[in-house]
């Protein structure tokens, strides 16, 4: 589900939305790089400053989810998108999906903006990618069934150590972080609220997590290698400034 084995071409036509948000990232970022273009001028017109949001530039609540600070940290957002993105693109279709990851981004900046001062400026799409990861966790309490067990797990432990390093690691968004993973649950779990299904998801991670402990021996060491590295990989895009 989370691997990638699809050629180039079959890449775009399959998960559009996803494409088109990298090659904006990528085409922004060589517009804020390449000294022939007018790069300050981007930065100044696109990232969020909450000051200027306050006197009326309200496209700054989106324009901040496309551009990035530099290199790095456009790298590891757009691979955290590339390999978690896809299989939510499919799941919820592209109008869905794109609905799903914007309106993430859209609320960890509304959440910077009223919780942060007025002098704060941000920049990357942090927020709408743990939109992302909140909508998982939807989908793994109220409908297990479109994930596997395998699957369920991976999200639930980048999702845990995504939310620790979150704490951990200096100059980070905080605030983006946090309220994008509640925007993209409640997107998630609003439509599917049973009280049930909420008691048992609930009961089966709380099993899932005293499990881990007993069970980590038994892995393959190469298995357990190429996941640490996934999750160290996403975590670092998650969190680049």
């Amino acid at each position: 589900m989370f691997t990638r084995t699809e050629s180039f071409r079959d890449f775009i036509r399959l998960y559009p939305i996803v494409s088109i948000i990298i090659t904006i990232h990528v085409g922004l970022y060589l517009l804020t790089s390449i000294t022939i273009f007018p790069n300050s001028w981007f930065f100044e017109n696109f990232s969020g400053v909450n000051l200027y949001i306050k006197e009326g530039e309200y496209w700054r609540l989106i324009t901040p989810t496309f551009i990035h600070s530099g290199f790095s940290h456009m790298l590891f957002n757009s691979f955290s998108l590339v390999l978690f993105g896809p299989a939510l693109e499919r799941m919820l279709g592209s109008g869905r999906f794109l609905f799903v990851y914007l309106l993430s981004g859209f609320i960890a900046n509304v959440a910077t903006l009223l919780l942060q001062p007025l002098t704060y400026t941000h920049v990357g799409s942090s927020g709408a990618i743990f939109g992302l990861f909140g909508y998982y966790l939807a989908v793994i309490m109220f409908r297990k069934h479109m994930l596997s067990k395998q699957n369920s797990q991976i999200i639930l432990t980048l999702c845990v150590v995504s939310l620790i390093m979150t704490f951990l690691q200096p100059n980070i968004n905080i605030t983006a972080h946090l309220f994008g993973l509640l925007g993209g649950f409640l997107m998630g779990a609003i439509p599917y609220f049973n009280k049930k299904d909420l008691s048992d998801s609930i009961r089966g991670t709380a099993n899932w997590a005293s499990s881990k402990k007993s069970s980590i021996s038994y892995q393959s060491p190469l298995k357990v290698i190429i996941w640490a590295s996934i999750i160290i990989i996403a975590i670092l895009g998650l969190l680049a400034q």
